[in-house]
């Protein structure tokens, strides 16, 4: 077991509140520790250009209620290559560095699985990303922040919805999950929410609207989850315009509003207590984890399950939704 006594903090791929109190979990658990910390700038695009700082306790002072990250985050293509791989691995040598804390999504934590692999770095991973998409863990860090972020939305959006009897199909993020729209369609108060992991069809669509309709109400919304496939709410707005021109049709894109703002209370104490996990786990000599939540229990995930498996939504969150939207 390799005898840690550095380690390199960074943050990769979108950005998501809650980020800043885990790098200020690692730093100071680490120090705590006994170990050098290094905040590494812009993710994997930082560590192949040396941009790259020795963090104190100081570093990371009031910035557990800031939003975003402070040690930036950046796309890199050079870091998919091996050539772009070994420019990082030079300078993870040169400053000393034993170990890596990676915070991310998905992509973040493929890159630092094929890092430790090529280069036996010990790796391990913090799941920042407002998705809530990785698996082997019940909350990513962002996505609580996320979803009131969205709530606080469609209640604004109700009020005019309301006042001109429209029907409002309103996009948050997810990509290929829906964990954001299902979640925030049931504390919104929507009358439907369109899915992956639940195809609603156009005829599904209309009976939620009928039956507002029918009880009286006079507005709709209808929560949509990006989606390359299908082209999301602007796709289910036309097919509605198209086909029931009686509707007042509206499109609210909700687009990266939904990443920034303030991390919630649950989102700090998540990201300070995986931050402290993820140094206890390299202490111990873990590698190659992701650091997760599991009825309130820390867990240690596997980073090819953790990648490579699909996040299931419970089916009783739709049910919910179906019931309470009558």
């Amino acid at each position: 077991m390799r005898d840690i006594k550095t380690i390199g903090v960074l943050t990769s791929g979108g950005d998501a509140p809650g980020m800043n109190a885990a790098i200020r979990a690692v730093t100071r658990s680490a120090i705590y520790m006994g170990w050098k910390v290094y905040g590494i700038y812009r993710g994997w695009e930082g560590l192949i250009n040396d941009d790259i700082r020795e963090f104190t306790t100081e570093s990371v002072s009031s910035t557990i209620q800031r939003g975003g990250t402070i040690l930036k985050t950046a796309r890199s293509d050079e870091f998919r290559t091996y050539e772009g791989r070994q420019k990082a691995y030079a300078n993870l040598t040169k400053h000393g560095i034993d170990a890596l804390v990676v915070i991310g999504g998905n992509g973040s934590l493929a890159g630092a699985q094929e890092f430790a692999k090529e280069f036996d770095v010990p790796c391990v991973g913090l799941p920042g990303t407002i998705d809530n998409d990785l698996y082997g863990t019940d909350s990513t860090i962002g996505y609580d922040t996320a979803l009131n972020t969205i709530v606080e939305c469609v209640d604004k959006i109700r009020d005019t919805a309301t006042s001109h009897n429209r029907v409002f199909f309103i996009e948050v993020m997810g990509r290929d999950a829906g964990f954001l729209a299902q979640n925030s369609a049931i504390a919104a108060g929507a009358e439907a929410a369109i899915i992956p992991e639940d195809k609603t069809d156009i005829d599904q669509l209309e009976e939620f609207i009928r039956r507002g309709t029918r009880k009286s109400k006079n507005s709709s919304i209808v929560l949509v989850s990006e989606s390359q496939k299908d082209g999301g709410a602007m796709h289910y707005a036309e097919r509605m315009r198209l086909e029931h021109p009686e509707f007042d049709v509206r499109v609210t894109i909700l687009g990266h509003l939904q990443r920034g703002g303030t991390p919630t209370a649950f989102d700090r104490i998540l990201a300070s207590r995986l931050g402290v996990a993820a140094v206890e786990a390299l202490n111990e000599g873990q590698r190659n984890v992701m650091v997760g939540i599991k009825n309130d229990q820390i867990v240690y995930v596997p980073f090819p399950r953790a990648i490579k498996m699909d996040k299931p939504i419970d089916r009783e969150l739709i049910n919910v939704l179906s019931i309470l939207s009558i």
